[in-house]
């Protein structure tokens, strides 16, 4: 009863705000009509779904054909994470809503884009490591989205989180509009650990996943360091192989 209450109660709040600051969905061009999700309305937030075609059996890349079962990174050069646990891919109004709170500061979306994570069945792992940005990257944005929905994940799963585990120590460059081999060269030897991690198996979680060349070195790093396993979590794949 309680819980209907809330939900009513936020609803009602919602509806007000949204009637005094009122705002445009960027997906469809209408009003918007939740807080919780704002600007994106809850026809295109609902309508958000997770992948369920073909894709890599280890890094989640989608595929062409259900037929196969590895993509030719991982056939070529096997990554040292051992699964990557994928909720959709980058477009529509999944794609808007990690554009706005990572480039636009919404950082409550941070909550019902973590809430999509919790639909996939993640390992309840010894830790939950978020890719980091550099000192340079982490003051030039202010946050980093990736600890915001680690801290989603750990909260409700009740999995530790190692904030400061995994630091970026190289400021490299944007990876958009690189090519996967400039991708790969930019992040070599980004990354260093900060803490013991022998035998720990670790859910190391990103928001978007190109070529994955970053959680790539990342998961390097990690093993190399003494973990005994590390599973990649992403909000979204970007494209078909």
């Amino acid at each position: 009863m309680r819980s209907i209450v809330k939900s009513r109660g936020y609803f009602l709040a919602s509806k007000i705000f949204n009637l005094i600051y009122p705002s445009v969905c960027p997906v469809c061009k209408k009003p918007s009509d939740s807080y919780e999700h704002s600007p994106i309305c809850t026809a295109c937030w609902t309508g958000i779904a997770g992948y369920s075609g073909p894709s890599c059996r280890i890094c989640a890349t989608p595929l062409a054909s259900e037929h196969s079962s590895i993509c030719k990174d991982c056939m070529k050069d096997e990554p040292s994470f051992s699964l990557v646990l994928n909720y959709g891919i980058y477009q529509g109004a999944l794609a808007e809503a990690i554009h706005l709170m990572k480039f636009s500061g919404l950082k409550r979306l941070a909550g019902p884009l973590g809430n999509l994570l919790l639909t996939l069945n993640l390992p309840k792992y010894d830790g939950i490591i978020p890719v980091p940005l550099s000192r340079k990257g982490l003051r030039e944005r202010g946050f980093n989205q990736t600890l915001l929905l680690s801290l989603v994940i750990s909260k409700e799963l009740n999995i530790p989180l190692h904030m400061d585990m995994l630091m970026k120590v190289k400021d490299t460059p944007p990876q958009i509009g690189l090519s996967a081999k400039e991708r790969i060269k930019n992040i070599k030897k980004a990354f260093q650990v900060s803490s013991k991690i022998d035998s720990l198996r670790l859910v190391l979680l990103d928001d978007v996943m190109t070529t994955g060349a970053t959680v790539r070195e990342c998961a390097k790093t990690l093993i190399r360091a003494g973990a005994k396993d590390v599973v990649v979590v992403t909000l979204a794949r970007s494209s078909m192989m």
